[in-house]
């Protein structure tokens, strides 16, 4: 079974295409979307955060609580059909879910390996690092995911990333 990651403008390509059963929305609270046609508005998690690492003025950074409500929605997909995840543009909020939601469903895989394989897969990959911290306190992998994902350093400089697929499993194609 299949993630994918897409920027906001390739998301109703996306959904005729691959027909996920799930998706996860990370946009700012100001451009936040309704859920589409072709997916149970029960299976789409909209979290309304603006893409920072840190508190600034009027914008709402990722919090725990958002990390917590992504894990929960991961944990209850029955992965018979993709997941799609999106922000803006495809670069940092919606990779840091697809690294977050690979590492809760590969629970004893290193977390280095999984980051690697977000960035092999989508090379403007740049996950973002207050999702990832977040996760990594809430999934106790003690400093393991930020690790990771500092390692990878900076994806491949883009406006806007393309959709791609990343496999649930390690050695899946």
């Amino acid at each position: 079974m299949m993630i994918y990651v897409s920027p906001l403008s390739a998301v109703e390509d996306a959904i005729r295409e691959v027909k996920p059963s799930h998706l996860v929305s990370l946009l700012d609270p100001e451009t936040m979307i309704d859920t589409p046609g072709g997916i149970e508005p029960t299976r789409h998690l909209r979290l309304s955060v603006n893409d920072i690492a840190e508190e600034i003025d009027d914008l709402v950074p990722p919090g725990e609580a958002h990390v917590e409500e992504l894990i929960r929605f991961v944990q209850g997909w029955d992965q018979r059909s993709p997941m799609l995840v999106h922000c803006w543009a495809g670069i940092s909020r919606s990779t840091a879910a697809a690294f977050i939601t690979l590492c809760v469903l590969n629970e004893d895989h290193p977390e280095h390996e999984l980051a690697r394989l977000v960035r092999a897969r989508g090379a403007h990959a740049h996950p973002n690092r207050l999702m990832v911290r977040h996760a990594d306190r809430l999934l106790k992998r003690e400093g393991r995911m930020m690790a990771a994902v500092e390692a990878l350093g900076p994806g491949r400089a883009c406006w806007e990333g393309e959709l791609f697929s990343i496999p649930l499993r390690i050695g899946q194609r």
